[in-house]
């Protein structure tokens, strides 16, 4: 990628950013020092890993990406959280909703801080670490991924609006469940198949991966649209930008880094096995149930 192109990509992500935060945080959200607490929340989001570009860049190191970028969703979380207090409506769902976001994020950032520790590096920056315009634009996309993809649990949280216990955060928070659980098991069923599979040359097919070639990805798309259902009942206007969330982290996974570099690198290993090959036509892309049809691409 020329770092034109990568300048490129980091101004219109941060327009696009402001342009979404600033499109809902208008009179029906809590300001902040003069701002909206949605547009204070999407400042700090970048800002944040712009302060922990420099750094990274000066030692051409990516060991604490992943935790600069997994503990800002907690600080997003509490945020959210403190406005809602102040505006004093806080009520039990304000805080089991930033509870699930803060769980999702100490689990993530507890298993991609173990990861690096013991690879050394991630490969993904094994280029880009060195170039100033492509290292910030990766930092520039993971700020772009923290607040996109808890944009519905901040607009629910710092609405002026009352945002009241109803059947959708029930629902929303019952689906989150689900969600959690289907991404903890099938990451813990991986990991204990790594374990006992260290030479990788087998691809995990047990568990709920008999079912889903990604199930744990299934599960964290479960988890953020369970959490903007829970505002089904809340949103007006504008508001309804909130389905940015689940459709963001839907293409993130499907479309973007998540299931297509994890296909291109099983090909790599193992598509000339017709057993793999097998294993992929009988077997579900996302959701772990069995195919309905056997002859299902």
């Amino acid at each position: 990628m020329k770092s034109s192109t990568a300048h490129l990509f980091t101004v219109l992500c941060c327009l696009g950013l402001y342009g979404l935060s600033a499109a809902v945080g208008g009179h029906s959200h809590a300001s902040l020092g003069g701002l909206p607490a949605v547009v204070l929340a999407m400042l700090i989001a970048v800002g944040l890993q712009w302060l922990a570009f420099v750094p990274a860049y000066l030692l051409s190191s990516e060991r604490f990406y992943d935790l600069v970028g997994t503990s800002t969703f907690l600080l997003m979380a509490g945020l959210s959280l403190w406005v809602a207090h102040a505006n004093g409506q806080p009520g039990a769902h304000h805080f089991l909703i930033a509870l699930a976001v803060g769980l999702w994020s100490l689990r993530l950032v507890t298993f991609l801080t173990r990861r690096i520790h013991e690879t050394g590096k991630d490969g993904r920056f094994d280029e880009i670490k060195h170039s100033f315009p492509r290292f910030l634009m990766a930092w520039t996309a993971q700020a772009m991924w923290i607040f996109t993809t808890s944009f519905a649990v901040i607009i629910l949280l710092t609405s002026k609006r009352p945002f009241v216990l109803d059947a959708w955060v029930v629902i929303g928070l019952c689906i989150w469940a689900v969600g959690w659980t289907i991404e903890v098991v099938a990451d813990q069923q991986k990991k204990r198949f790594r374990q006992r599979n260290a030479s990788g040359d087998r691809w995990i097919d047990e568990g709920l991966w008999a079912y889903a070639r990604h199930p744990n990805y299934f599960g964290e798309i479960l988890l953020w649209t369970g959490l903007f259902i829970a505002g089904l009942g809340h949103y007006e206007g504008l508001q309804w930008l909130a389905i940015c969330s689940p459709v963001f982290v839907y293409g993130l996974l499907t479309r973007g880094s998540g299931v297509p570099l994890l296909q291109e690198r099983a090909l790599a290993k193992w598509g000339h096995l017709e057993e793999f090959a097998a294993y992929q036509r009988r077997t579900n892309l996302l959701i772990p149930l069995p195919k309905l049809s056997s002859t299902a691409p």
